[in-house]
């Protein structure tokens, strides 16, 4: 068995078993952000969620906005640059930090 079960996404909304008031508040607020058309298409929504998804490594998210992305016109080679995008956006994030590592070897006089 694995660990992550495809089949577990249609279970999303059991996470509000214990506290629908809750659950409903996050899904006002989600179908909002990213279900609705606004200042950014739904396409361009879902390519981004496709992004996040690989960047916080939700197997549950990179199949549900896959799927979104298709539906709503994007292709391969669009998903795939989004993917990129996100991939050096997070490497750069990590690079820049190596500055606090300089900041830290100045602090104990090892440059």
């Amino acid at each position: 068995m694995e660990y992550y079960d495809s089949k577990d996404l249609k279970r999303f909304n059991e996470v509000g078993k214990f506290s629908e008031d809750l659950m409903k508040k996050f899904f006002d607020y989600y179908n909002a952000a990213v279900g609705e058309d606004g200042a950014l298409t739904k396409r361009e929504k879902a390519l981004i969620a496709l992004a996040v998804s690989h960047v916080k490594q939700c197997p549950y998210c990179i199949d549900s906005y896959t799927t979104q992305c298709l539906e709503s016109g994007a292709d391969p080679e669009q998903m795939t640059e989004a993917i990129h995008v996100a991939a050096s956006l997070e490497a750069g994030i990590t690079l820049i930090h190596g500055i606090q590592m300089h900041n830290s070897l100045e602090r104990n006089g090892a440059l």
